[in-house]
This record gives structure tokens, sequence and C-alpha cells, in this order.
């Protein structure tokens, strides 16, 4: 059976492929090319639909228990973030590089939405981050850790829905591309979430996963 150019790339004998960049992307969606809000996202040069369907689900849905994760999320983190300065971004766009533009299911943002009239958000805007993973568990764990710790991302948070844990992941080493430090919290453990000198937000994680 003769392979096609994603066998070829997988089994990396394919040409070089040649990655877009951020302003290309926007030219596309200035063009009608893609919708703004479409489920995709721009890692590495390459355009990737993101995942937000539950294991062994059609990739274009969107997971219920996804869904109900995002909302646990911005119920706990809203009032707290905005008392503390911050907002939150709900998958919505945040610039690392030239050539990656990913869609967090969360972001702690600095400041008011406001600020972010003209640019998407930054790396030295983002306190925390924040992927709620089923099927797209691996590239979270994998491809999305190195982006956010090469960008510099303080403090990186996967909610593993398959084994029902909150991956921790902070000190970022850009040079090596992943966190130094990484701790998984379980149903009756507690993350703490410093938010300013002042507040410490503590996130039950059974309240979240239950």
């Amino acid at each position: 059976m003769s392979m096609t150019l994603l066998d070829e790339v997988r089994s990396g004998t394919a040409l070089p492929l040649v990655p877009i960049s951020l302003d290309q992307y926007q030219h596309m969606i200035d063009a009608g090319i893609f919708q703004d809000g479409d489920s995709i996202e721009l890692l590495d040069g390459l355009l990737v639909r993101k995942d937000r369907s539950a294991r062994g689900e059609d990739l274009m849905t969107h997971g219920l228990r996804h869904m109900l994760l995002i909302k646990r999320l911005q119920r706990l983190l809203s009032r707290p973030c905005e008392t503390a300065g911050w907002h939150l971004q709900i998958q919505l766009p945040v610039t690392l590089t030239n050539i990656n533009l990913p869609e967090p299911d969360i972001t702690i943002v600095r400041g008011t939405e406001e600020d972010y009239a003209k640019r998407y958000p930054g790396p030295a805007d983002l306190p925390l981050v924040i992927e709620v993973a089923d099927s797209s568990l691996s590239i979270d764990q994998t491809t999305k850790q190195r982006l956010y710790a090469t960008a510099g991302v303080p403090q990186y948070w996967v909610v593993n829905l398959p084994e029902s844990v909150v991956e921790v992941y902070e000190l970022p080493d850009a040079t090596a591309g992943k966190y130094a430090r990484h701790d998984s919290y379980g149903l009756g453990q507690t993350i703490s979430l410093i938010l300013s000198p002042k507040q410490t937000l503590e996130i039950n994680v059974t309240e979240l996963l239950r």
C-alpha cells in the first residue's frame, strides 16, 4: 500500500515541511480561509485542530466532562484573579513565538481585558496556563509542555481527566524545553495557587474533579 504524506512525516522520510508564521496565519483568518474562533492552533508552524473530545469520540465533538471542568475552573478562579489584578481567558490564543499560537483552555492573564485590545497575551503576561486533557492528554503532556516551558510560562497545569489528577509543572527550563518540577495532585489533595504576595488560592482537587 502506498504511503501518504502523513505516513512519510511519521516515518521521517518526508521532504522538509514549510512552517507558516503567525502573520501568515492571521492573513488566512482575515481572508476568511479560517474563521476567528475556529478550533485550530498554530504549533511549531503547523496548523493543528485542537482536540477537546472525550476519548473514543469524534475529534470534532466537545466532550461533556471537558466542558464541565472548564466551567468549574472559571467559577473557582474568576473572582480571586480579578481581586489580585488578573483576568481569565477561556480558549483564546496566546502568543509564545512567531510560529506558536496555542489556545489554552484556561489562562490567567495580567491586567484587564482592555489591555489586550491590540495584541494577544504573551509569556510575560501569563502566570498560569491550564489545559483540560482527555483524548488530548499525550500532546498536552509533551508538545504543549515543551512550548510553554521554552517560552518561560512560570506554571502549567494539565487537568488529567483519564487519571483524575491535576499535573502541576513549575520552574520552566527554556534550554531543555521542559519544566524542572512536576507534581501530581489527586482526589483529597489541595493545590496552592499564589495569585499575589498577599493572596493564595486553595484548589481542592476533589471539588474540581468530582
